[in-house]
């Protein structure tokens, strides 16, 4: 069985360590701890891990955020996955750090990525995690929030962080999204 875990993110050096780039950063450590390395391949950067006997094709889209509906309709069609075994790994400030929630369906929630994956696939009826990332900053500041660094007491327990996310996305392939909701959330 074939799944599609995409983490979403803006391509380029100088959005790597920004919290709005969660998503590429929990897909890189599921690859890391699998010893794989991604390739660049059309609409993204792409790798595949097998875990349990699960094929787990791990997306980066270079689409940019706002359009990354049509990186994962792209792999969705190219793999053949169906949309019960996707799930989509993106920020959320009205999380506090770190906070992981699992949901099947839900709206974008004023996230443009996920808006995007929305349109794209005509409803928002697919696995996504959340991360979270708070909300410290003062009004009309937000932009500039999302795509700051990670401040030092986030960054003494982002890696634990990563890793129970790639724990999750794992278990979302192995045992399903109910199980993993009930594993998972609010840890």
């Amino acid at each position: 069985m074939k799944y599609l875990i995409v983490g979403l993110g803006n391509p380029g050096s100088e959005y790597e360590e920004t919290r709005h780039n969660i998503g590429f950063k929990v897909v890189d450590t599921i690859a890391r701890i699998s010893g794989a390395s991604f390739e660049v391949a059309r609409l993204g950067e792409v790798s595949t891990v097998r875990f349990k006997g699960r094929s787990m094709v791990l997306l980066k889209p270079s689409t940019f955020m706002n359009l990354s509906g049509k990186a994962v309709r792209y792999w969705m069609d190219a793999e053949k996955i169906p949309l019960d075994r996707v799930l989509i790994i993106t920020d959320d400030l009205a999380l506090p750090f770190g906070t992981l929630r699992l949901r099947g369906k839900g709206s974008g929630g004023g996230h443009n990525g996920l808006g995007d994956i929305e349109k794209v696939l005509g409803h928002a009826k697919y696995g996504r995690l959340r991360f979270g990332i708070g909300a410290e900053f003062s009004k009309g500041q937000q932009v500039d929030y999302v795509l700051g660094k990670w401040t030092i007491e986030e960054n003494k327990s982002l890696q634990e962080r990563l890793e129970r996310s790639s724990d999750l996305a794992k278990s979302f392939a192995a045992i399903g999204l109910d199980r993993t909701m009930n594993l998972f959330n609010n840890t």
